[in-house]
């Protein structure tokens, strides 16, 4: 599957809203993890995140990590691909216009 269209970043009462949605073992993980950064292991991200939920074990209330948001997607095109064994894949793809959504098959 392949999406195409307009990426935005969410404000951050938008991203505060859904992390607060979110359990509240993943708002601590959000806090503890130094994301996409190299670990020595296992115990160690552990760690982290047991000095974090204990700062937090006493409240619900955690705030939103100022490293952490969120991004919106506002699709124009989509494009759902199925391979088949004679490499005549099917391609259906859906492009938004004005009047709402056209659907067509493009070659493999």
């Amino acid at each position: 599957m392949r999406i195409e269209g307009i990426i935005e970043r969410l404000t951050e009462t938008e991203s505060y809203a859904y992390f607060a949605t979110r359990p509240k073992g993943s708002r601590i993980g959000a806090w503890a993890s130094p994301q996409s950064q190299p670990l020595p292991n296992r115990q160690a991200l552990e760690q982290l995140f047991e000095q974090t939920a204990k700062r937090y074990e006493t409240t619900d209330d955690i705030p939103l990590p100022p490293h952490w948001g969120g991004f919106r997607l506002i699709p124009r095109y989509f494009e759902f691909w199925q391979g088949r064994h004679s490499r005549l894949h099917d391609r259906i793809v859906y492009e938004k216009t004005s009047d709402g959504w056209n659907i067509g098959r493009i070659a493999p």
